[in-house]
């Protein structure tokens, strides 16, 4: 008796209404196309956000991420009047962590954890109805503090403008303070592409 060398037809038409249906059952949309945003909306305005940590700026700081990320997607043009949009994007940044995790034997921290918590509300301004909410859209990062921590193949390094001869003659400050900014940036693009993802999607 031979054994079948391929799938059966039934089978792989199984697999695919299964992926199918896991795909639209959790309500991912591919390249974030926007469903859940009013047809008739084209213009936004992001509201300065309120900060209710410690960190003098950081409001401002993710407000800029948010709306580069807006920009990209071209779905929606960025304006600097609530006059002159459809929609208002504003939030509250809630929590902002950068703190120590990893140490080594003289107890000295080797990789620090970036973190960020944020409310969000988008209004439509025409029906000036809330249309997406959200009380906790966060993101983190950890990163590397010291040079023998430090993978320098990675494609996060390697976006850097550092390269693995450079991190073998920097001083460990000097280290940690570079890494720490390319952490704390890149955890507020992902955080950026979150916020994205969940409006234009009404997660």
């Amino acid at each position: 008796m031979r054994k079948l060398r391929y799938p059966r037809p039934s089978s792989l038409l199984g697999f695919a209404i299964v992926a199918v249906l896991c795909i639209s059952g959790c309500g991912y949309h591919f390249a974030s196309s926007g469903d859940a945003l009013p047809p008739s909306a084209q213009t936004i305005y992001v509201a300065r956000f309120g900060n209710a940590t410690r960190v003098t700026g950081l409001n401002e700081e993710l407000m800029r991420y948010i709306k580069d990320e807006i920009a990209m997607h071209r779905r929606l043009t960025v304006v600097d009047s609530p006059d002159q949009a459809d929609l208002q994007l504003s939030g509250v940044v809630r929590l902002a962590i950068e703190a120590p995790i990893n140490f080594n034997t003289a107890y000295e921290p080797t990789t620090f954890r970036n973190s960020v918590v944020v409310s969000a509300v988008l209004k439509d301004l025409h029906t000036k109805k809330i249309i997406w909410s959200s009380t906790r859209i966060g993101s983190g990062q950890h990163v590397a503090v010291v040079a023998t921590n430090i993978v320098t193949t990675t494609p996060t390094f390697l976006q850097q403008n550092l390269r693995s001869g450079d991190i073998s003659q920097m001083p460990d400050l000097q280290i940690e303070q570079s890494e720490t900014a390319v952490g704390r940036d890149l955890m507020m693009q992902r955080f950026a592409k979150s916020l994205y993802v969940e409006m234009a999607e009404g997660f």
